[in-house]
């Protein structure tokens, strides 16, 4: 086998690695599919599979989120076509409720958010810790939470909460021109 075979099977491992996931990557889990232990070769490998992927792909593409995170997704003008061939999403809109009010207004307590919610929102809660999503904070009285690095990383969103409450203001003032 060729040096070049030999990198074109690297780069199918983390193309395979990347849709299997459904999530975003780290280098880390990216060296995992490749066996290859270097950060640094495992960076290059995936940026040039980015840039080879999103030249000839039309719906899907590889994005690099914050730190040397990669994932394949839908591309934005696509996700309308799509949703009546989507399967049960992974939480009820109620929920997702819940998690946009912690995810905006957070830290925030949980006697907040059931004042805000209801108490169904104890119900969504427990299914969003099961999920990663949030957190209590430890030793903080009331409960408060705050969402989780795997939020982040899930929904393309950095991991600084000034940060991240602006990304969502600018998706929803997005939306609402939509």
């Amino acid at each position: 086998m060729s040096e070049k075979d030999d990198i074109s099977v690297l780069k199918g491992k983390i193309e395979a690695a990347l849709y299997v996931a459904g999530r975003p990557l780290s280098l880390e889990e990216l060296s995992k599919a490749t066996g290859i232990r270097s950060k640094r070769k495992n960076l290059i490998l995936a940026r040039e599979v980015l840039s080879t992927y999103n030249s000839f792909s039309n719906a899907l593409e590889i994005l690099e989120l914050p730190g040397n995170l990669f994932v394949l997704q839908l591309k934005q003008k696509y996700r309308d076509v799509i949703k009546k061939f989507s399967t049960k999403p992974l939480l009820p809109e109620s929920a997702l409720k819940t998690l946009s009010y912690i995810a905006f207004y957070q830290p925030v307590s949980v006697k907040d958010i059931v004042n805000k919610i209801g108490v169904k929102a104890y119900r969504h809660i427990s299914m969003l810790e099961a999920l990663d999503f949030v957190a209590a904070k430890p030793g903080v009285r009331p409960k408060t939470y705050v969402t989780t690095p795997n939020f982040s990383r899930y929904f393309g969103l950095s991991e600084d909460i000034n940060l991240l409450k602006e990304q969502l203001k600018n998706r929803v003032s997005r939306g609402l021109k939509l």
